[in-house]
């Protein structure tokens, strides 16, 4: 297959806010950047293995509508036109739900929800719906049951996307949406979005609904946002919420001067056990922070280290309570041995257990906010790794010690009740994607995501895989 026949990423140079300012010139139609999508899904995905599936027909008729309503006078808002993906979690009409898995758990959740109900408002074209671990139990991306894309930024190995938005991120990385939504319970935004080199939102739980959605833990699932930048999830995040402060930022923050910002770096936890080419990363970022004035200020968060235990003993209770304790033994060996065993470890568990979990996570909601006080985020690494190969993950022992400590960083933003983003800040000698994370008050998105999108403006330009490779 020849390089000249991938087209371009239509989004790549100008990001939503530049598709929205040529779409209403009429320099270009949803349809013609949606059938760009679906030739790069067509000749990338195959070797990618993103979606889940593919909604070609669904996809032009919504945008050639999209086209004709702008035509008329109609115009919904800075989105509309837009293709995106979602994540296979999502009931979306006319799409198939798998939920990761080869059990049918359609029964379980209903009809199309008021998320999906806001994307379609909005008019977002849908392509598709994106890969994910099975029922969301995983951190890395590795689903044996339905397959495991392959992370964009290396073609002779396969390493691992992240989880559990596997698909979502892998598919932005590639160009092959503009933007992929997908969930958050321990990590499942922000990992793939460091993984893949993308940026990843992931919003405080409550802020959007999860109706329609199949559940891990309804205490911690989040809705959140992979994009290609900090710039275009705020664009995404202002439409769907109706935030414009979002866009415009906060006035104390001007460009290339942040002395009015001041930033957690925390001592203990975080910033243990890190990769080599993390650590320069991180460094790296932090020493450009404090030149352009940021208050870097070192603090101390003893209560990190509770949080992988609490969520480790809430998300697979909450799940075993969906599925049901007699449906899933029933399902052992259509349910694959990964989701299985790390669902299982409910089965025992016991009432004042869980409970004692569930009090705990709301102490800790408030000792995480009392904390933040003063501070515009917590600054950490998003994970202290670099992706890994999926080879050999079929070894239980290896897996979980593996994603253990994948989840390491990310766990506390959900205990704690907070919202999150992850940033690529990739040093120029790091073979892989690094993610810098950022961690602020519950229902702060707009500050998180100005402050984000402040920082993104004073970083280099983030480096992208070359998709080619993956041409089929």
């Amino acid at each position: 297959m020849s390089i000249s026949e991938l087209p371009p990423d239509p989004l790549e140079a100008g990001g939503l806010g530049e598709f929205a300012r040529s779409y209403r010139r009429g320099e270009t139609t949803s349809e013609a950047i949606t059938r760009s999508y679906l030739d790069r899904i067509r000749l990338l995905d195959g070797r990618l293995g993103a979606f889940e599936h593919v909604a070609d027909e669904q996809a032009i008729e919504t945008a050639r509508a999209m086209d004709a309503l702008l035509a008329a006078g109609t115009d919904l808002g800075s989105l509309m036109g837009v293709p995106v993906a979602v994540k296979d979690l999502f009931v979306i009409e006319g799409m198939p739900l798998t939920a990761g898995s080869n059990l049918d758990v359609s029964d379980l959740v209903g009809g199309e929800g008021s998320f999906v109900s806001a994307l379609r408002r909005a008019g977002l074209v849908l392509l598709g719906k994106t890969r994910t671990d099975e029922f969301a139990l995983g951190t890395l991306g590795y689903n044996p049951s339905r397959g495991s894309p392959w992370n964009p930024w290396e073609s002779e190995h396969h390493l691992a996307p992240g989880g559990s938005s596997s698909g979502s991120a892998v598919a932005v990385a590639a160009g092959m949406c503009a933007v992929a939504f997908g969930t958050d319970t321990g990590g499942s935004i922000r990992g793939p979005a460091a993984f893949c080199g993308i940026f990843g939102l992931k919003t405080t739980a409550g802020r959007w609904p999860t109706d329609g959605l199949f559940p891990l833990s309804p205490t911690m699932d989040t809705v959140g946002i992979n994009a290609r930048s900090a710039a275009d999830a705020a664009l995404t995040f202002e439409t769907l919420s109706g935030d414009s402060a979002a866009v415009a930022g906060l006035s104390r923050v001007r460009q290339g001067d942040l002395s009015t910002v001041r930033l957690g770096v925390p001592r203990n936890y975080f910033f243990d056990d890190l990769d080599p080419h993390v650590e320069r990363s991180m460094n790296s970022a932090l020493d450009l922070l404090a030149h352009a004035g940021a208050n870097l200020v070192e603090v101390d968060i003893p209560e990190a280290s509770e949080c992988p235990g609490i969520n480790l003993v809430v998300s697979p209770a909450e799940l075993l309570t969906t599925l049901g304790s007699d449906r899933f033994l029933s399902a052992q060996g259509t349910i694959g041995e990964v989701a299985f065993a790390s669902a299982s470890t409910a089965l025992e568990m016991k009432a004042d257990t869980y409970i004692a979990a569930l009090r705990r996570h709301g102490e800790l909601c408030l000792i995480a906010g009392d904390r933040l006080q003063g501070f515009d985020a917590w600054i950490t690494p998003t994970r202290q790794m670099l992706p890994m190969s999926l080879e050999g993950m079929e070894d239980r022992d290896k897996r979980r010690s593996v994603e253990y400590a994948a989840l390491r960083n990310t766990r506390p933003a959900n205990t704690f009740g907070l919202c999150a983003t992850s940033l690529p800040v990739t040093d120029k000698e790091s073979p892989l994607p690094v993610g810098l994370q950022l961690m602020g008050r519950p229902h702060a998105e707009r500050e998180l995501l100005t402050l984000s999108r402040a920082i993104e403006e004073l970083l280099p330009p983030a480096r992208w895989p070359d998709s080619s490779a993956f041409l089929v």
